[in-house]
């Protein structure tokens, strides 16, 4: 692949300027799934420092195109602000891992993808409560697929997706190899989804639409979407485990 012709490393400040709209993009996106007192300002000067990051270190000698190293990077420096704000309770937190608990235990004894009526038994609540639980997990289901590889909030001594994506600009034969084998897995766990929660993935990830208008296409109200894309995520995370056998 010929190196990036829009990208260099000498004009920084014109970069900077060019992929503002982008930042503020990827923040508001960020910001419609989070609480009304997280800053969409911070998330935007995170994201600055993010690019910063980006031009310093991006090899336009490898295959990939600036604009896609610098959203990764652009990305994962507003969930890195996001995580040391610490925003979501130990509360939602343990209610989101008892969802994905009883999402991936279910699912491998029936090998099928479980109910919502199987999971909210499992859990002892009635399908409104467990649909209450799903919405209020929301902002934490944001973070979840970043950090599919790693349980809890302790990240020591564990391997998140962003680390694995990160090692990529390491010349490491072992980095772009576990690259590889994630998204084996990935495509392995998506692929097993309902078709619905499959939808919802491929609409707000890979077409890049609002929840507003992923309801408007599914004729269900937005807090429904919110509620299937939750969904999808504990289970995406729940099968990967089983995957590379973590107990769940």
């Amino acid at each position: 692949m010929s190196p990036d012709k829009d990208f260099d490393a000498s004009g920084r400040d014109e970069l900077i300027i060019r992929y503002t709209p982008l930042i503020k993009f990827i923040a508001n996106r960020l910001a419609m799934r989070l609480p009304p007192h997280i800053d969409v300002n911070d998330l935007i000067s995170s994201g600055v420092l993010g690019l910063i990051d980006a031009i310093e270190k991006y090899d336009s000698s490898r295959e990939v195109r600036f604009k896609t190293y610098a959203e990764f990077r652009i990305r994962g420096a507003m969930l890195d602000e996001l995580r040391a704000m610490d925003w979501i309770p130990r509360s939602v937190r343990q209610r989101y891992n008892k969802i994905e608990n009883a999402f991936s235990r279910i699912e491998q004894e029936l090998g099928r993808p479980a109910s919502d009526e199987e999971v909210a038994e499992s859990l002892g609540v009635d399908i409104v409560e467990f649909q209450n639980m799903l919405s209020r997990s929301a902002g934490l289901a944001l973070l979840s697929l970043d950090d599919v590889i790693d349980r809890g909030t302790d990240r020591e001594g564990g391997r998140t997706l962003f680390d694995t994506l990160s090692g990529l600009e390491e010349d490491n034969p072992e980095a772009r190899h576990a690259f590889e084998e994630l998204k084996g897995l990935l495509a392995q766990a998506i692929d097993a989804l309902p078709e619905r929660e499959r939808l919802v993935l491929s609409l707000y990830y890979h077409e890049e639409m609002g929840m507003k208008e992923i309801g408007a296409v599914l004729e269900v109200t937005e807090s429904r979407v919110s509620q299937i894309h939750s969904k999808a995520i504990s289970r995406i995370r729940g099968r990967i485990r089983r995957m590379v056998g973590e107990n769940p």
